[in-house]
């Protein structure tokens, strides 16, 4: 069969779903992850045949695109920072805002400094490895609740050729650890029930309720655990860095003039959005 035939009924079956361009992306990401053809393939040869088995694995990524499975779930990847890491359900996708939280980190640490790194709500492991790839010098830990996170997570730091330290820790209990940091990172769980119906349906099906959502009445739940953990955990100067809901922006600020950080500051992301916050501990 024709790839381009194909292309078209990628067109036809998933229109009415994603928008062309998603659409066109979609097609493209598939043939390079499995056919390891090009995305110009079609440009310099379009009349380019594939055989029926090379078909059926596209047909298969077109169902599960229509049951709207994240497509970097049904490849198995997701690019971060210039970094493959292997994903499923158990993990968040990595998403850009948090390239911006990890891009503010680099620029606020010593490169050739022996630092100690601790990474909350690790997930797939995105911020923790990107971290230690950037940082050699740098010894990094990363904590999770979740077995099956974790186990993605070393998986990634095998892919990628770091040396993190997993911990298989719930930051919502009394944790106490031998280790003390000059740097914590997090991106929790942010997201509010109220908030759920922004949100789109392969987000709210397919990827993990206990990485993204907090209740109504206690959204800072994760915020206020990790700030008292780190007032315990940080060395004289050392430095906590939240990714944030950006309907909380101030009341998560708030929270860390409430707990005695000093040189605390609200950033935006890309598109304007309260998405970054930093505190200093203030002994």
């Amino acid at each position: 069969m024709l790839l381009k035939e194909i292309k078209k009924i990628y067109h036809i079956e998933l229109a009415a779903i994603y928008p062309t361009q998603e659409v066109d992306s979609f097609f493209y990401m598939t043939i390079e992850h499995y056919l390891k053809l090009d995305r110009f393939i079609l440009a310099l040869q379009p009349n380019y045949v594939i055989n029926k088995e090379e078909e059926d694995v596209l047909f298969l990524v077109i169902n599960q695109l229509k049951e709207q499975i994240p497509i970097q779930y049904i490849l198995g990847t997701a690019h971060f920072m210039g970094l493959n890491f292997n994903v499923n359900s158990n993990v968040l996708i990595p998403r850009p805002e948090t390239e911006e939280l990890v891009s503010w980190v680099l620029d606020e640490v010593n490169v050739d400094e022996e630092i100690t790194i601790l990474d909350i709500g690790t997930g797939s492991g995105c911020i923790a490895i990107t971290l230690a790839k950037n940082l050699p010098k740098a010894k990094v830990f990363a904590l999770d609740v979740s077995k099956e996170a974790i186990k993605v997570a070393k998986s990634n730091a095998e892919v990628n050729n770091v040396d993190v330290t997993f911990i298989e820790k719930n930051i919502l209990e009394e944790i106490n650890l031998a280790e003390k940091f000059d740097v914590v990172v997090s991106n929790p769980p942010y997201v509010r029930d109220l908030e759920k119906s922004e949100m789109s349906a392969n987000v709210l099906e397919h990827e993990p309720n206990l990485a993204l959502f907090v209740s109504d009445t206690n959204p800072l739940v994760f915020y206020k655990a990790i700030s008292s953990f780190s007032l315990k955990h940080l060395r004289k100067d050392g430095k906590l860095f939240f990714e944030i809901n950006q309907y909380l922006g101030e009341k998560t600020k708030q929270l860390l003039v409430n707990h005695n950080y000093k040189n605390i500051y609200l950033k935006k992301d890309i598109f304007g959005n309260d998405r970054m916050l930093k505190g200093q501990i203030n002994s």
